[in-house]
């Protein structure tokens, strides 16, 4: 029998302390309330600060990497302070630490980005020379690829954090993810969604995964219910992917599922980090194959880029 939470010993929510990691926390209590018929008091999310929201001034690619984001979080899910951590799957490294398993996944939210700016309607209407920021190595690939005239900043910071600097002149456009906006019901600060066509997202994004401790029965019964099964198919082909990728914490990649007709179609890309070369693919087939079809999709890239093409990252 399921050993249930309740206010006298509430489960306890582990989560980063920005305003949309709460979001997600919450969404998660939410489900889990609802799945549950539990009340809000069952549940105690407890706010972890990570070293990445702690040191916003330098690139994390100079500072760690996606870890930053989950260290300290796993930290205390190890150590039994919190007993299941919400995160942003597109900041999970591609394997976790040892005794620990993310094996819940929410449902799928919007998987594109964001183009925003006060100043123009589209990344076509940015002017020769005009500065964009953006922390993520991925989408000034891409855009360096697309537009190689504009000047690209290093732009770290909350979401926030971010539309102040826009608005402080620091950069003339930046890139969001369409998830985040509409979490924290802010798509209005959006010029519009990117098609992935055009750009193509990072892997997991718009996912929220659960993690927990594999040992933990009880708790894996209380997550089995909210487990989206379509976004966790999508997920296991997307991640499969980027491993076999993963030899640079500083290679940016683009990857998507779709479940389509009953079929699973995966689209990867990397990129050199100037966008001087971008190489992309394709796959399609059975859902079940996703993760052999990531792997493989990533074998093809890295035979297009041949063995020189890390050395220039």
């Amino acid at each position: 029998m399921t050993q249930r939470p309740d206010p006298s010993r509430p489960l306890k929510i582990g989560t980063r302390g920005s305003v949309l990691a709460l979001a997600q926390a919450h969404e998660t209590r939410a489900r889990l309330m609802a799945a549950h018929d539990l009340p809000a008091e069952a549940f105690q999310v407890v706010a972890i600060r990570t070293t990445g929201d702690r040191v916003t001034d330098r690139p994390l690619k100079e500072i760690g990497g996606k870890g930053l984001f989950t260290r300290e979080i796993e930290d205390a899910l190890i150590q039994g302070r919190i007993d299941i951590a919400v995160h942003s799957m597109k900041d999970m490294p591609t394997l976790q630490p040892d005794g620990l398993i993310i094996d819940c996944l929410l449902p799928r939210e919007d998987v594109r980005d964001a183009f925003v700016s006060p100043h123009v309607a589209s990344i076509m209407d940015l002017p020769t020379g005009a500065v964009v920021g953006s922390s993520s190595l991925r989408r000034r690939a891409q855009l360096a690829h697309r537009r190689p005239d504009l000047k690209l900043v290093e732009f770290r910071g909350n979401v926030q954090t971010r539309l102040k600097k826009l608005e402080d002149g620091v950069a003339m456009a930046t890139f969001l993810a369409m998830a985040g906006l509409r979490r924290l019901d802010m798509v209005h600060v959006s010029r519009g969604p990117i098609d992935p066509a055009e750009m193509l997202p990072a892997v997991a994004q718009g996912a929220i995964g659960i993690e927990r401790r594999a040992s933990d029965d009880a708790t894996a019964a209380l997550l089995r219910p909210i487990n989206d099964v379509g976004t966790a198919q999508r997920i296991a082909a997307e991640r499969a992917f980027l491993a076999r990728l993963d030899g640079s914490c500083e290679t940016p990649i683009g990857g998507l599922a779709d479940l389509i007709d009953g079929r699973l179609v995966l689209r990867g890309e990397i990129l050199l980090p100037d966008g001087s070369v971008a190489i992309s693919g394709r796959r399609e087939g059975e859902i079940a194959d996703g993760p052999a079809m990531g792997r493989d999709l990533a074998e093809e890239l890295l035979s297009k880029a041949g063995p020189d093409f890390f050395d220039h990252i």
